[in-house]
């Protein structure tokens, strides 16, 4: 399993299994937030049995399903409001979804080069982003 730390609370990551549920939460992971739709995933990795899993090893489960033809702001505070709960995994086919929903949910909170260099450190360029991120600040 692949987690990138993109804060101290939040980190984005790829499909995690359920298997993993356990390890997370042996992290200090208090809530996961699933960002990939069922349709990408074959039934052991959907959001149910995923949910099943994080919730038996005592964390919340929040499925938020982004795609980038879909995302939109009520999406973005979902992710935000869920994140605000404590320290946060959230996944999706690589971390990007996850990494970009967050860096939005950021935009005027903190300077848009910190947001942009906290998830390149982490391994997301969100460089072309950017203009999106200054007009939400």
């Amino acid at each position: 399993m692949q987690i990138n730390q993109i804060t101290p609370a939040y980190s984005a990551a790829p499909q995690i299994e359920p298997a993993d549920a356990a390890t997370l939460a042996e992290q200090g992971f208090t809530t996961v937030i699933c960002n990939r739709p069922d349709a990408e995933v074959p039934p052991p990795l959907q959001a149910e049995a995923m949910r099943i899993a994080v919730e038996a090893a005592g964390m919340t489960f929040v499925v938020n399903p982004v795609t980038h033809q879909g995302l939109n702001m009520e999406m973005v505070h979902a992710q935000s409001d869920a994140a605000a709960t404590g320290k946060t995994l959230a996944y999706c086919a690589s971390g990007t979804r996850s990494t970009i929903v967050w860096a939005l949910g950021q935009a005027g909170k903190m300077p848009v080069d910190d947001i942009i260099a906290a998830a390149a450190q982490a391994g997301y360029d969100l460089n072309g982003m950017r203009s999106q991120l200054e007009t939400l600040s």
